[in-house]
Order: structure tokens, then sequence, then C-alpha cells
């Protein structure tokens, strides 16, 4: 009889992250008060997105950049196409609680204008700026003399005219080299104070481009998937892409565009952020994807409570479980969770189970123990000695 041998298995090897260091970039202030926020060096990667109002609608564009705000973003975009545009921008940079950057194309002067409104930032898309390389130098001592970085957004869908030429589309290399040769030209005026961005649809040529990019300059970089679509597919795209490159430490702030409202934008990035241990997680709901074992329906149970924590302000891991195979593991997990079967849901508070409440009570259960939760861990400790 052949006794079998035992087998030989490689030591495990544990891994303390998948990530790499972060790539060394200089780092621009963007803003020049208490609202500032630091982008690129070691400064923690921020989240940005743009208003869709018209910017000469003062009230209305505060009030979209408060609902950004609220929900995490941390430096803002404003359009100005038209003169009454930049008009408003003085008003709306002094009130925004976060920095305002201006975003120009087609019309240089708006560029001026922009920087004596005191925007924290102008952004300037070359390739649609009337005689842009002849005015570099203007903006540069303008930008220069006020303290306010800029940042060249480079997109495939507006390249520069002599670049397309030479390269037939909006390669990696073609984008690159317009984003490089418009920074040069600021450099040879004395300005230094530049992010970039190089901008396409497609998230394989965005990872290619910003790896090309990255090996060639130490600017700060503005992560964005161009007309990235829809909701499901915007987001999609951008995570593909922004995931990759962060993941090799590409990236100094981020910008998911969607074809919804902004604040999606801004829940999107925070959640690829919090995703790869980037930024400190908010509120996270573990649910399960249901099956034929679940004995409620875990899609509208998920869907309440989502609702019911919108804005809860501390970061709290939610489990919303169907079944009994995974449920109580899951449930037990997390800072709060439900296993629900039967018509019932067990309540359970970082690992106990605290009560049992029909189906219909799980959402307000579950928001009262979050409450509590959050209460006492935010409660400040009493002194030693103290009653």
């Amino acid at each position: 009889m052949t006794t079998a041998r035992p087998i030989d298995l490689p030591t495990p090897v544990v891994a303390t992250s998948t990530l790499r260091a972060r790539r060394k970039s200089r780092q621009l202030r963007v803003g020049r008060d208490t609202r500032a926020v630091l982008v690129g060096g070691s400064a923690p990667i921020s989240v940005q997105s743009m208003t869709t109002t018209k910017t000469a609608d003062v009230d209305a564009t505060l009030q979209q950049i408060a609902e950004l705000t609220a929900a995490g973003c941390d430096i803002v975009r404003v359009a100005c196409p038209r003169q009454h545009d930049a008009d408003a921008l003085t008003e709306i940079a002094r009130r925004s609680p976060i920095p305002v950057i201006a975003d120009i194309h087609f019309q240089p002067r708006y560029i001026f204008a922009a920087i004596d409104a005191g925007c924290a930032a102008v952004r300037v898309n070359p390739g649609n700026i009337k005689e842009f390389d002849g005015r570099v130098k203007e903006v540069a001592h303008a930008a220069g003399a006020a303290g306010i970085p800029i940042r060249i957004g480079v997109n495939a869908g507006s390249l520069d005219q002599r670049i397309l030429a030479k390269y037939g589309r909006a390669t990696p290399e073609a984008l690159v080299e317009s984003a490089l040769w418009e920074a040069s030209l600021f450099e040879e005026h004395g300005f230094s104070d530049l992010k970039l961005s190089v901008k396409h649809h497609d998230p394989a040529v965005v990872i290619d481009t910003y790896r090309l990019l990255a090996a060639r300059c130490d600017y700060p970089l503005h992560l964005g998937v161009t007309e990235a679509g829809p909701l499901l597919q915007g987001t999609t795209k951008s995570a593909v892409a922004f995931g990759v490159l962060l993941a090799e430490g590409i990236g100094d702030t981020i910008r998911v565009s969607l074809s919804a409202p902004p604040v999606e934008e801004v829940k999107v990035g925070t959640q690829i952020l919090a995703g790869l241990g980037l930024r400190e997680r908010r509120l996270e709901i573990v649910s399960c994807p249901s099956c034929g074992r679940s004995q409620v329906d875990v899609y509208t149970l998920a869907e309440r409570v989502e609702a019911a924590f919108d804005g809860f302000p501390y970061p709290l891991r939610v489990a919303v479980m169907g079944c009994v195979v995974n449920g109580p593991g899951e449930a037990s997990a997390a800072d709060i969770g439900v296993s629900s079967g039967n018509g019932k849901g067990q309540i359970f508070v970082r690992g106990e189970v605290v009560r049992t409440v029909s189906e219909s009570q799980i959402v307000d259960a579950l928001l009262e123990e979050a409450m509590k939760l959050a209460d006492r861990d935010t409660e400040p400790e009493t002194p030693q000695g103290m009653p």
C-alpha cells in the first residue's frame, strides 16, 4: 500500500497593502484663505465636481455648491462661457464654502476676469481658446501675481488641431504632448503652479495616458474620464480607470464625470477613494444580492435603509442580510446589522444580538441603534476620579 506524501505548500504571504507608494509630485495650494485645499505632494486626494447651474444665477449656483460640499466635495468648478457668468464669479468665490475654480473655454479674457474675481484657480482648455499660446505670458504673469494655480485640461474631444494633425487621433502620446507643451510655455515665463489633466472617454486610454504623463513630469495630476456617460456606465468607467491609476500611486485629485446630478459624482468619487483606503469611510451598507433562500425583499429593504441613513454624519458599516447562510456572520461583523427571515429581523450591534423586531420595524430599529452607537462613541471620556 502506498502512503501519500504530504504536499509542500508555500508559506502564505500576508499583503499589507495593494497600493503602490504615491507618486511624488509638486504641491499646489488651491485657494488663499482657510478654505484652501492642498493638491499634490503628500496631501490627501481631493474630490471635485462641477456645477450644472447657470453661473450667472448666483443663488442657484451657491445652493448647488452647498449640496456638493455636504456630500463631501473638496473643490468645485463653475463654467464661465459668458460675460454674465464672469460678473458673478466674485460673489460666488467669496461666499462658497469650498474653493471655486473657473472653467474657461474659447475667450481668454475670462481667464483674467476669474483671476480678478478671486477664484481659487483657473482651468483652461488650450485646444479651444483663441490664440491661447500667444496669451500665455499674460496669463502666467496675472496668475503668478495673484497666487492662483492653473489647471491645463487637455481633452480628447477638443485636442489642439496641430497635435491632432500630427497623430491623426487622440492617442495617449498626443494628449501627453499637448499637455506638456502648454506647461512648457508657462514654465518659460517663470510660472510652475500647474496641474495637468489628460482626459479621454475610454478608460483603457485614460490609464495608458496618465501612466505616460506621470512618468514624464512631476506636476500634480487631475484624474478624469471625460464624457463617461450615465450614472451606471460612468461610474463603471471611472472606477476602472481610477482604481488602476490610484492603486499605482498616480493621481492627486479626481472628478467623476456623469450624466447625472453632480452630487452623484461626489458620492461615487468618495466611494472610490474609500474603497481603496484613501479616504475615511463614511456610511457603508453591506447588503446581500438576494437569492432563492431570501425570506425578505432585500432590494427594497436595502433601499429603505440607504434612504434612512442618507446624510448620517458618523462612519458606520451597516449590514442588511436576507437569509441565514451569510446573514448572521455579516451582520455580526458590521457595526450594525440585521439578519432577516420569517417576517422578523435580528438586530446586531458590533457582534451582539440586541433585539428582534418585526420586518416593518427593521429600518427604524437600525437607525435607533446607530444613533445610540454614535452618541456612545463620541461621548467624551470622564477623567478618573470624577463622578
